[in-house]
């Protein structure tokens, strides 16, 4: 019997399920002891020595410098769909392959939005340190009923929100560079310009990748011509918010409070004291980038990526919203 194909996993909660169907399909799972976000770059470099493949986590940071260490290693697979914190152009250029779990929790992360929605609509976290205090007294707050609710971005967990925000009866505006406009039609979803979204909503949520183009998408100027009423959700990537811009913003009361799963201090430890000061203030209700994180949402996006691994190393097709960079020969994946 052939040797398993060795395949480094440093994302956190990887399932027997995955692993699984990784020993199925000829692989092996290797699982070091120590956390993705602990390990160093030689670390690393130690751990890729000799596997085929990385199912990678959140907290990785694969340069080209790693990349061009672990001759090995064919695929690099995100459990997840972020990808600012893999080289793409490195690893086209070194001929391996990138993907991402595009489908495995948009719906999960759609969930969240809703709850950071309602959570900070209804003033729930002031609400409930107000009672921890012994003050039960009445904070009115406002309905997500028949709102008008900005979505900038339209991928699947855009397309998860506006589904389930038709049971609102919202209106929904959306702003994104390709909309589905089949999708808009049928869901009676408006298609509107960026002003026009920040000037006409009352909830915007961010469904955008971070690049060079989108970061600080959100800054005071952007934050500044939002309804004072409105209110702010990311789900999506820290660097889309300017995160000191939208402190200054909620303690003057430019708008009203926001819900935020993720944050710049992330991957920026000077930004941190920030993140934390955010998410002290009453107006803000605040998760530790969990939105995908459930228990199904895992399961399934554990699949995805472990599903791409296979793909990749047997040459089979590759779903084309899970691929970030292809740089293998043209005749290993061409019909």
């Amino acid at each position: 019997m052939s040797a398993l194909r060795g395949i480094l996993v440093t994302a956190p909660n990887f399932d027997e399920p995955a692993r699984a169907f990784l020993a199925a399909h000829g692989c092996r799972a290797v699982m070091p002891a120590q956390a993705e976000g602990g390990l160093s770059e030689g670390e690393l470099i130690a751990l890729l020595r000799g596997v085929h493949g990385w199912i990678i986590g959140p907290q990785a940071d694969v340069t080209r410098a790693l990349i061009a260490a672990a001759p090995s290693c064919l695929v690099f697979s995100r459990r997840g769909v972020g990808f600012e914190r893999l080289d793409v152009g490195a690893l086209a250029d070194l001929e391996r392959v990138g993907v991402i779990a595009s489908g495995g929790n948009g719906d999960s992360v759609a969930d969240h939005v809703i709850g950071l929605m309602l959570g900070a609509g209804r003033r729930m976290r002031e609400l409930q340190n107000a009672m921890l205090q012994g003050d039960w007294s009445i904070r009115v707050g406002g309905d997500l009923f028949q709102k008008t609710v900005g979505i900038i971005g339209l991928g699947r967990t855009g397309r998860a929100l506006a589904r389930r925000l038709r049971g609102f009866e919202a209106r929904i505006l959306v702003c994104a560079p390709r909309p589905d406009l089949e999708f808009c039609a049928a869901n009676g979803i408006t298609i509107v310009d960026f002003p026009a979204l920040l000037r006409g909503c009352d909830y915007i949520s961010l469904h955008a990748p971070l690049t060079r183009h989108t970061r600080h998408m959100m800054g005071a100027p952007e934050l500044a011509a939002m309804k004072p009423s409105a209110i702010l959700i990311n789900t999506a990537r820290g660097g889309l918010v300017d995160d000191a811009a939208l402190l200054a913003a909620l303690r003057a009361g430019v708008i009203a409070g926001a819900g935020l799963d993720v944050f710049e201090g992330e991957g920026d430890a000077a930004l941190m004291g920030i993140a934390r000061e955010l998410s002290a203030l009453p107006s803000v209700v605040a998760t530790p980038h969990v939105a995908g994180s459930t228990r199904e949402g895992l399961a399934r996006t554990n699949l995805i990526a472990a599903q791409n691994v296979v793909a990749a190393l047997d040459g089979l097709e590759i779903p084309n919203d899970c691929i970030i960079a292809d740089g293998r020969p043209r005749d290993a994946h061409d019909n």
